[in-house]
């Protein structure tokens, strides 16, 4: 199976895909932001676990897609929430047009998130649709926990795992089981394809955490150490908080309490604070933890050795970028 090739169907028809002509200011945000591309994840893992059991991935284009609108559907709205400027490294679209521009234009995308989920085989639409809609409510609540938690003092690791498990790993999980159902693979097999995407998406975005402090800049793509400027409380951090007596604590809270600072001065010193607690060793282990766990639910799936080969590649591929 040639990603590249899957990947260059999957920019075609989103490029393609149709918008009432009125009023422009609705439909043309939708365009710019889809049109600024991406990996693409979401849509290729349908396909690549879809590709487990058959051969006709074409057919799967359509709800393939639908991932990636509702995918980016939520990066709208939660620019405006976090009033971000860039997406992309290009104007994000509140900032492009206005906020409520942006809502609207979200709203329409998940709109068009549905209609092209229901190109899928009328037998398997209800499944189809009410996992989509259990799916889509817990990236919700991921969202909404996330925001809650910047106003708490502190929040725990278990708290925090489940918090992006809803945020980013459903989705995930959702895009290969779908891409399990359209290949009219066992039930058995559709919830192990859930679980392993659960399991990465867990480990992509603790390895995310992990890079922004540890990543290379010019790779990484954006500030290395923005979320200890913005006392985010990610895994690195809860884990600090919970390690962290003596000197390390102090200055760690006397860090997380300063309003007015020196951003290079601050990352420098958690960093600091980080490699005394070898806060870099245990996330790289919990990373590890959930992708072991991730592939091992793999293997479990009752799928020809050649076909997990491809899906392996796959997700290795990403497991081991630097970005």
């Amino acid at each position: 199976m040639n990603l590249k090739e899957i990947t260059d169907h999957i920019n075609q028809k989103i490029a393609e895909l149709a918008y009432r002509p009125h009023p422009v200011e609705l439909y043309d945000p939708i365009r710019y932001l889809m049109a600024l591309g991406g990996k693409r994840m979401r849509p290729l893992l349908t396909i690549l676990g879809g590709q487990l059991f058959a051969d006709n991935w074409q057919d799967w284009l359509k709800p393939a897609i639908a991932v990636e609108v509702f995918h980016n559907f939520t990066l709208m709205h939660d620019d405006i929430m976090d009033n971000a400027p860039l997406r992309r490294s290009k104007p994000t679209v509140h900032e492009k047009w206005n906020n409520n521009i942006a809502i609207l234009s979200g709203d329409v995308m998940l709109v068009q998130a549905y209609d092209l989920m229901l190109s899928v085989e009328d037998r398997y639409l209800r499944q189809v649709l009410d996992k989509f809609n259990i799916c889509a409510a817990e990236v919700c609540e991921g969202q909404q926990l996330d925001m809650n938690f910047e106003q708490l003092a502190t929040v725990s690791e278990a708290d925090y795992l489940e918090m992006i498990r809803r945020k980013t790993a459903v989705l995930l999980g959702f895009a290969l089981e779908l891409g399990g159902i359209l290949a009219h693979a066992s039930e058995r097999n559709t919830q192990l394809l859930r679980q392993f995407g659960e399991n990465i998406g867990l480990g992509f975005q603790l390895k995310d955490d992990l890079l922004d402090v540890y990543g290379d800049a010019d790779k990484f793509g954006k500030q290395v150490g923005g979320d200890i400027i913005a006392n985010k409380k990610t895994y690195l951090l809860i884990e600090a908080l919970t390690r962290a007596q003596g000197t390390d604590r102090q200055r760690l809270e006397y860090w997380l309490a300063q309003k007015d600072f020196d951003k290079t001065e601050k990352v420098k010193a958690v960093v600091e604070i980080y490699n005394n607690l070898k806060i870099k060793e245990l996330t790289e282990n919990k990373i590890n933890h959930y992708f072991q766990m991730g592939f091992a639910q793999l293997a479990q799936i009752e799928a020809e050795e050649p076909r997990k080969a491809t899906l392996r590649a796959f997700i290795q591929a990403l497991i081991e970028r630097e970005s």
